[in-house]
């Protein structure tokens, strides 16, 4: 019998909380990052998620990121996420993702983070999960600084290509396999299993869960778990990473959570 497994985004999926919200904003006011090349990567995402999600759309985020980071000292940048981690290593867990992640680990099934942090940083929160596996954006350093090289940006069809990659190297099969997001985004990483599941998605994705069938949960009352002792063991080497890969998705999260309560304000 094939081996299956479970796919979870993480932002909005398994913890309550945009990851890069607390660290984004030091960088802007540590200027690290300008508050104008925050907003164009928050536009970025925004197009990428609420519009057509085109190949065209991807590239010009990905381009944008990597002129930001270009020549970004990392060692500077690890001094900023130095300076914010203990908040920024408290992002809540719902404890249902805490709960369902517990139980594909008992059926022996393999869980499998997949986000556009970097891994890095997400194994952060994999550690706290007891999830080793982890697929993320991946930024390439030189003499200690950020080239603007990104070998992989891990989104949108991105994430189903690497699933399927490993499904082919692991021999998973994907139609008893699961996957887990929240974001319309993250559509063709959950048609590619034969177990699609909406977590407090947004609207489009709600929608097309509705319309094709899938499961939607819905998660509350996150659960804070990870303690400032347990940051100083995995250390502070990656904080920044998840944040460089995806400062705009803060922005984004916010507006979205606002066009959400305007929308419902307005019915």
């Amino acid at each position: 019998m094939s081996p299956t497994a479970a796919f979870f985004d993480l932002d909005k999926t398994i913890i309550a909380v945009s990851s890069s919200h607390t660290l984004g904003r030091k960088l802007v006011l540590s200027g690290m990052i300008s508050p104008g090349n925050a907003l164009h990567l928050a536009l970025d995402q925004l197009s990428w998620v609420f519009s057509t999600q085109s190949a065209e759309q991807l590239d010009l985020a990905r381009e944008r990121l990597s002129s930001v980071i270009e020549g970004l000292s990392v060692e500077k940048v690890h001094d900023i996420a130095d300076a914010t981690m203990h908040s920024y290593l408290t992002p809540k867990i719902f404890p249902e993702a805490r709960e369902l992640i517990q139980r594909h680990q008992a059926h022996g099934e393999d869980v499998i983070i997949v986000s556009a942090s970097v891994p890095e940083l997400a194994h952060i929160i994999g550690q706290e999960l007891g999830i080793d596996d982890i697929i993320g954006t991946e930024l390439e350093i030189k003499d200690g600084t950020y080239t603007g090289n990104i070998p992989f940006y891990c989104t949108g069809p991105n994430k189903a290509a690497a699933i399927e990659k490993i499904a082919q190297e692991r021999g998973y099969e994907l139609g008893d396999s699961y996957a887990y997001s929240d974001a319309a985004a993250d559509i063709p990483m959950l048609e590619l299993v034969g177990h699609p599941v909406a977590v407090n998605p947004d609207r489009v994705l709600r929608r097309e869960a509705t319309e094709r069938g899938w499961e939607v949960l819905d998660f509350r009352n996150p659960d804070p778990r990870i303690t400032s002792s347990a940051t100083k063991e995995l250390g502070l080497t990656t904080v920044l990473l998840l944040t460089l890969a995806s400062v705009g998705a803060g922005t984004w999260w916010f507006l979205r959570d606002r066009q959400g309560s305007t929308s419902t304000s307005a019915h």
